[in-house]
């Protein structure tokens, strides 16, 4: 008798946690680390975080707890870490390379592949020297199933490719790359290609931040097209990809929801969600182990380019689709509707059924 009234309470229990569950905020202290970059570890269970101003790289837990993974003294001097990229087949970090030119030292660009268990250096490639109008400035990563890493170049609007023992070439240099208008009033006028994920199909989504466009390119010969959005992606940066195959791109200002339904030759943002955009977001990551929970670095990149300030405390922060949030809970609604209907039909089948009993006893 009463079995469907813990049926119904124990369906309350369950499914009413899910309409109140609190935002993630991981905050986190790493003197003057700045970082432009992070990645999520499945098996250690932690993130790793590059930085701006050092030749540092850190992990730090869901609970904000921070620790030291590598310095690596054999970078020249001035590097930091930008682009990460973790490749779990092969147990290899990906960091990329960078260091500014100045009046005193040249530029430096390279990809650094380290060890997973040990950290040891396994390999540094310089990026190969190219006729190239401006200095290079190497800035992201993704890894294919192989070990080949790709690399963007933000001054040049250029994709590297280096393979699993560490040998350079340029991948693509396409046309496409320089055929949409850049603003040139704009703050970063001058970043071009930034953030890059590999496809199991054999191609790269990358993004362009001086143009807010997505590009399509072509892993083996570096063909590449713009897919077409039904609005721009303002200063794109970071980009990642959840297991619905949902595109996350991310921005000082928003973090962009995308989806395509024919390989990335057209695509539809669906949602946008504001960001802090006095924090500069840099980068985004997907941990698929915890239901594809999207989450932003907040770095406070340009603070950390100007060179001229201290900062302690950094955060990563868990980011919803406001519409498909709205989406789950409209679902829920549903569904402790239905529940109720069949408890109120259960206890109007009951009191017939003891009325007839009643007068049968009668």
């Amino acid at each position: 008798m009463f079995k469907p009234i813990l049926v119904f309470l124990a369906f309350i229990v369950l499914v009413g946690p899910t309409t109140c569950r609190k935002q993630h905020v991981i905050n986190f202290r790493w003197h003057n680390l700045y970082p432009e970059s992070f990645i999520w570890d499945p098996k250690s269970e932690h993130f790793v975080v590059g930085s701006l101003r050092q030749k540092t790289l850190i992990s730090v837990s869901d609970a904000g707890v921070t620790s030291s993974l590598l310095s690596d003294a054999s970078l020249p001097f001035n590097s930091s870490f930008l682009g990460l990229a973790l490749d779990r087949r092969h147990h290899r970090l990906l960091a990329v390379v960078h260091r500014p030119s100045t009046q005193t030292t040249l530029a430096f660009n390279a990809l650094a592949s380290y060890h997973l268990s040990t950290f040891h250096q396994l390999f540094l490639t310089p990026l190969p020297p190219t006729t190239l109008p401006s200095t290079t400035v190497a800035n992201d990563v993704a890894v294919d199933f192989s070990g080949n890493a790709y690399v963007t170049d933000s001054a040049n609007d250029v994709i590297y490719k280096i393979n699993i023992e560490g040998q350079a070439s340029i991948l693509s240099k396409s046309k496409a790359f320089k055929s949409h208008p850049v603003d040139s009033t704009a703050p970063y006028q001058n970043c071009g290609l930034n953030g890059v994920v590999y496809n199991s199909k054999g191609y790269l989504l990358v993004t362009q931040s001086n143009t807010g466009k997505l590009f399509k390119v072509d892993a083996d010969d570096g063909t590449a097209r713009s897919v077409i959005l039904n609005r721009d992606l303002k200063a794109a940066d970071g980009i990642a990809v959840r297991s619905d195959g949902v595109v996350v791109v991310v921005s000082q200002y928003k973090l962009y929801f995308i989806k395509s339904d024919d390989s990335w030759s057209e695509g539809v943002v669906f949602d946008e969600t504001a960001l802090e955009d006095e924090r500069q977001a840099s980068a985004v990551v997907v941990v698929a182990s915890a239901n594809d929970r999207v989450y932003v670095l907040y770095g406070h990149v340009n603070e950390g380019i100007m060179g001229n300030s201290e900062r302690e405390e950094f955060s990563i922060v868990e980011v919803e689709s406001e519409k498909e949030s709205k989406e789950e809970n409209v679902w829920i609604f549903v569904l402790i509707g239905l529940g109720l209907a069949y408890f109120l039909f259960w206890r109007f089948q009951m009191s017939q059924l003891m009325q007839n009993m009643n007068k049968k006893t009668a």
